[in-house]
């Protein structure tokens, strides 16, 4: 699916799913019920109910399949992002343990990575288009400060390593969530759900093509969780775009934490 289906507002997103869903059920209403009227009328009644659980279950597999896929994947960018976040404010904190000079450096650097990360990096990671070839300069140099700071006295050289560590997580954090930002539902997967919910629409449709108030309400309901089930894994398809989207809000705060703390010094 093209890149701004994915970031359409949810009930966009929901009118579009519903709407292509029904027409394509309307559609299949139609030609059957037509075909119906004609020598088709025989095969159709030799279509054995028994079909539709079968492709009800293949249907409901393949949903469950990616369903869980996609959630993981949405989990997984939380986590890299609280992960990040949490680390480079350990960093702030550990900093202030440094002589002022030391300390306002790796807190600029700090500064510099966040919005590097949240004016660039996030709208790249929306379109899909971020890669780990840009090094991330700031918080490669910030380490690098922490590797030659020389500690004074005993607190300090408890904080250095502590930072350090949490530096490198940081990093790691990064590069995970770009690499996520790289995760969405393949066109095989998609084809398989949409050619599953239609095969399944046309076998409902065969089976009561007799009675066809009956054929209309069975078409209803099963185009309308299809359509649900569509709309959901879009949404959460690709973990850093749309409106349901993990945002960099956490490490927003880390900036404003930070900032906060400069003033109060």
């Amino acid at each position: 699916m093209a890149d701004w289906f994915f970031n359409l507002p949810v009930p966009w997103m929901a009118l579009i799913v519903f709407v292509v869903t029904f027409v394509i059920a309307g559609g299949v209403y139609f030609v059957v019920t037509r075909l119906a009227e004609t020598d088709w009328a025989a095969a159709f009644k030799a279509v054995s109910p028994g079909l539709l659980p079968v492709l009800g279950v293949l249907f409901a597999l393949l949903i469950g399949f990616i369903a869980v896929e996609v959630w993981n994947t949405f989990d997984r960018a939380k986590t890299a992002v609280t992960t990040e976040a949490s680390s480079l404010r350990a960093v702030v904190l550990l900093a202030r343990n440094f002589p002022e000079e030391q300390r306002k450096r790796i807190d600029e650097l700090i500064n510099r990575h966040l919005e590097a990360a949240i004016q660039q990096e996030w709208p790249e990671m929306a379109y899909q288009q971020a890669t780990l070839l840009p090094l991330p300069t700031h918080l490669l140099e910030a380490l690098h400060n922490a590797f030659a700071l020389k500690p004074a006295d005993d607190s300090q050289r408890a904080a250095q390593p502590e930072m350090i560590r949490a530096l490198r997580t940081a990093l790691d954090a990064r590069r995970q969530r770009i690499v996520i930002s790289e995760s969405s539902v393949g066109a095989v997967k998609w084809v398989a759900i949409l050619f599953q919910a239609f095969c399944t629409l046309v076998a409902i449709a065969m089976v009561h093509s007799d009675n066809r108030r009956a054929c209309a309400i069975t078409l209803t309901l099963f185009a309308t969780g299809a359509a649900l089930s569509v709309l959901l894994i879009s949404a959460y398809s690709r973990p850093f775009t749309g409106e349901i989207s993990v945002t960099p809000a956490l490490l927003k705060q880390v900036i404003a934490t930070e900032a906060r703390g400069n003033i109060t010094r």
